[in-house]
Formats: structure tokens, sequence, C-alpha cells
């Protein structure tokens, strides 16, 4: 069931989302050569708290971690660990806070320290599909125009689209109603849903350098490419409002961004 929120669960979602920000705007400084990932998780952790929140991630259906760390062939839910990155390595991390029982959910993926031109590449597209995406978000849109405009950046630049993780809904719960795919599927089509005021969805384009397949590693969480290709992920928290999309896990100047694209 699809849940619209009222001003007062807004309010604490958007002070979640802040929170998120400022965790991936603190990892720009934390990322480089010779950190291991279980040190970002660790700072990330103590980030949110500091604000007041929670970590959404931490213990949910037994997750061990506060943030979710993949690197290189990695798509999502990468566990933090000993790894330590080495220069050249794409990282996305995704985070989530829990304040006053809102969530805020978002990701970004970083470059290692100098990266070759097609991790550049599909680090820069992913975000820009993301952009994209965002645009779409109006009262009145479909989810379909959402995942058409991340799938079309994704053929005209020549990247797998992972299918077998989406976006979702969020609120209350982390992972709530609609489902919001990143291709268009004749299923899609069929049940295609209309964006209404007071939805809010966190919208996730994933890429990669190769095939969309993808396969869940032993540990029970991490996400890796079948055939070991890059890929990249981006994430945002995104509301649907009377005059267009706000997206909550950025700084507010950047929050109402996606609307001149409309």
């Amino acid at each position: 069931m699809i849940t619209l929120k009222s001003m007062r669960e807004l309010d604490r979602m958007r002070r979640a989302g802040s929170i998120v920000h400022s965790v991936l705007d603190a990892m720009e400084g934390w990322i480089r050569p010779g950190v291991r990932t279980k040190e970002l998780d660790r700072r990330a952790e103590s980030l949110i708290r500091e604000r007041g929140a929670e970590p959404s991630f931490l213990g949910y259906m037994g997750y061990t971690a506060s943030i979710c760390v993949s690197v290189n062939e990695e798509v999502v839910h990468g566990i933090p660990s000993e790894r330590v990155l080495r220069d050249g390595d794409l990282v996305s991390v995704d985070v989530g806070a829990r304040y006053q029982n809102y969530h805020g959910d978002a990701a970004r993926t970083f470059a290692v320290g100098g990266v070759s031109a097609p991790a550049r590449r599909i680090l820069e597209d992913t975000r820009s599909s993301l952009e994209r995406a965002i645009a779409q978000v109006r009262s009145g849109a479909h989810l379909s125009q959402i995942a058409r405009a991340v799938e079309s950046v994704a053929r005209e630049r020549g990247y797998g689209v992972v299918r077998d993780y989406v976006g979702h809904g969020i609120g209350s719960r982390l992972h709530e109603d609609p489902q919001v795919p990143n291709f268009v599927s004749t299923q899609l089509l069929e049940n295609d849903v209309e964006l209404a005021e007071g939805m809010v969805l966190a919208i996730e384009p994933m890429f990669t350098l190769g095939s969309h397949q993808v396969r869940k590693l032993d540990d029970g969480w991490t996400v890796v490419t079948v055939d070991g290709a890059l890929a990249a992920h981006f994430e945002d928290t995104v509301a649907v409002t009377a005059e267009g999309p706000e997206v909550f896990t950025r700084a507010p100047r950047e929050a109402h961004a996606g609307r001149e694209a409309l």
C-alpha cells in the first residue's frame, strides 16, 4: 500500500535526509587509498548518532553494519570489513538514517584516487541518470517516466541496467510501496503508478560496464556483477510536492535542482 505523507511526516523525513546528506558529504574527505571500509562504517555511525538519528540499516533483516560499502564489481549491499580501499577503486556508499521513526536513504559512488576513464564515465553517467529521473517527479506523472529516464541514459551510453534490485517508497518503513524500477517492462506499464503529492520515493539507478546480471555472495548480502564488470550506484530520497520534486538527501540549495529540467 502506498502512503501519502503529511507535512509533519515530511518534516521528519526532511531532517532524516539532511543527516544522510551530511554523512555522504563527509565521505568525500574520508575515502582515500589505504582506508578500511570498516572505518567508513564506524565514522558514519558516529556522525548519524551525533545528529540525533539512528542508522537505518543496522540490524535491518540481520544486517550487521550501519552503511553499505560496495567496491568495483560489487553493486549494492557490500558489508564493511577490513578491506582496504586502493587507488583506482570505485566505491558506492549507501547510507540510511532514521529520525523520529522516519527514514532518509541515499547513495553515491566515489572514485578512490585516480580511476580509469571508463570508471569515471560510468560514475558520471549513473549520476546523470538520477538527475534525469528526478526531473520526472511531479504529481500526475507515472513511475514509468522515472524508469524510462534512467534506462534512456543507459541505452544512449551502452551500460547494463541492474534489474534484480530497484528503488522503493520510503517513510516510517525503510522500504515501502511502490517499487521504483530503472527500466521499463510490460509489467510496469500494465501496473503503472501515478505519482501524487505526498509520495516519497528512493530513486536509485544502478549501471554496469557489462551485463545487467548480478548474483549474491555467500555472505547473504553483497550483490556483484556476474561478469565482474564495474558498477556504479546513486540514490536520493525524493518527495512529490505541489511545486515538483524535493530532494531530501541534498543540501537545501540543491533540493529543488531537478525542477528546472521539467
